[in-house]
């Protein structure tokens, strides 16, 4: 892997690969050397066999992130190739998230604020504390979103809510981000960890393949009309194809824990 900036902390082990935002004197907002980092590390988690799931959170426990780094607006968007470069990173690094070979959980403790909210809606799961809260302020800033990022959050919660968090541009509570289908889970603060520890477990333990083939169908299902038959078609006949398959079945008929190798 390349050189990445410590305002990342990565690790990997037990089939999982952790991304940690480390930038807690802003609320783990996002640097452009951490919008640079995020893509150059899940492109390293999709290409590593050993790495089954990707958790993303923020490290200190009060903030999963709080958006962009505006202290860096008037060195790193100072000019139109500079707005172009940075825009670049965010772009690719949200895309390569959102697109990751492999399943894809948020941990969010504290704050997820505007482009943090971004880099959540790019996961699969999204997993928070009972002290989490939500917001897009784009409407007190007077920014724009784009369509791409705007899609997520549909897709997510739906049109109704996906207004409401724009037009009213407040803090939602994790009750109403759970209300709106914003997050799949609210767990107590101080057992959070070892929840989606156990969670990540459970879905190492499972067919790589399987897992893998249910996320292309899912997301092809989500382009409607541009619905990639071939592709989804594919992967699930790869499945059946596999040695998991096999072994599969005879974990079953022997009453034992299936050992899944991903092939």
């Amino acid at each position: 892997m390349k050189d990445i900036t410590d305002q990342l902390i990565v690790s990997k082990g037990n089939g999982v690969g952790t991304i940690k935002f480390n930038n807690q004197a802003r609320r783990n907002a996002m640097t452009f050397e951490m919008w640079e980092g995020l893509g150059i590390v899940v492109e390293d988690f999709n290409t590593d066999p050993d790495v089954r799931v990707i958790v993303v959170s923020g490290e200190g426990g009060k903030s999963f992130c709080a958006g962009a780094d505006i202290s860096q607006f008037a060195e790193k968007r100072s000019s139109e190739d500079a707005v172009a470069i940075y825009n670049a990173a965010t772009d690719n690094s949200t895309q390569l998230l959102a697109t990751a070979a492999k399943p894809t959980i948020a941990k969010i403790e504290g704050f997820c604020i505007g482009g943090g909210m971004g880099i959540a809606m790019c996961c699969d799961i999204r997993i928070a504390n009972d002290q989490a809260t939500f917001a897009v302020p784009a409407a007190k800033l007077g920014l724009g979103y784009r369509g791409d990022g705007l899609k997520r959050l549909v897709d997510v919660v739906g049109p109704s809510f996906s207004k409401e968090i724009f037009y009213t541009a407040r803090q939602f509570t994790a009750q109403e981000a759970l209300t709106m289908g914003l997050v799949n889970r609210i767990i107590p603060r101080s057992i959070l960890s070892s929840y989606v520890d156990d969670y990540t477990k459970t879905i190492v333990g499972n067919a790589p393949m399987t897992v893998s083939a249910a996320r292309v169908v899912i997301n092809e299902l989500m382009k409607g009309n541009n619905y990639d038959e071939e592709l989804a078609n594919k992967a699930v006949d790869d499945c059946f194809a596999s040695e998991d398959y096999q072994e599969g079945r005879t974990a079953f008929m022997e009453k034992r824990i299936p050992k899944f190798k991903g092939r």
